[in-house]
Formats: structure tokens, sequence, C-alpha cells
């Protein structure tokens, strides 16, 4: 199995070049849209999953030296590629802080009568 068979210059996949500045072109397309981006997130995670367990799966190193040049082909070329997921505490002190800026100062609020 030789690993750079398809790659270009850049160690990527060249016919994959357009179809990532399309979803560049997507993402930015729906900027300032939270409930779009998510779903482009979830997307993108859902279709990182179908071919990590199917396509990727079928297609692992059936001997010692293929599964070698995989693994070293991991270790040199950034590892393994995993999309994280924002951690809820992350997104609730985001909310917090957005409250916090959009929430009017307690005496703008609070009216005492005959003011």
């Amino acid at each position: 199995m030789d690993l750079t068979t398809n790659l270009d210059s850049d160690g990527k996949l060249p016919n994959l070049s357009s179809t990532i500045e399309d979803l560049r072109l997507v993402a930015n397309h729906y900027q300032g849209d939270c409930l779009a981006l998510l779903e482009l997130l979830r997307t993108l995670e859902q279709l990182h999953r179908e071919i990590c367990e199917s396509l990727f799966l079928e297609s692992l190193p059936s001997n010692r030296q293929a599964l070698y040049n995989l693994l070293r082909d991991i270790e040199t070329s950034g590892g393994w590629p995993y999309i994280q997921r924002i951690k809820l505490r992350s997104l609730l002190d985001v909310l917090s802080e957005a409250a916090i800026e959009h929430t009017p100062d307690l005496e703008d609020s609070v009216r005492v009568d005959g003011e």
C-alpha cells in the first residue's frame, strides 16, 4: 500500500481542494447563523463517522509492513483526524458573557417610585 500515491505536493488529495473551498464558501455564507453552522458541523461529523466506520476500516492494512507505513504516516503527517466537540462548559461560559453584555445595569433597570 503506497500512502502517497494520490497526494499532491502539499500532501493533500487534489480532487478534494474544490470541495474544501465549497465548504468554506458555505460556512462563510452562513456566518452569524448559529443554527445553520451547527447543522454544517453535524453534517461534517456524520460524514467523518461514516467514512471512518465503513470505508476506512475496510481499507486497513492486512500485513505488518503496510500497517507500519500507515502508523508512520499518522505520526509524521499530523496524527489521527479528530472532530472536536465544543465542551458544554465553554458554551455556557460564552452564553453567560453574552447575557452579561446585554443586561442593562441594575441601576438603569430599577425605577424608584416618584422619579
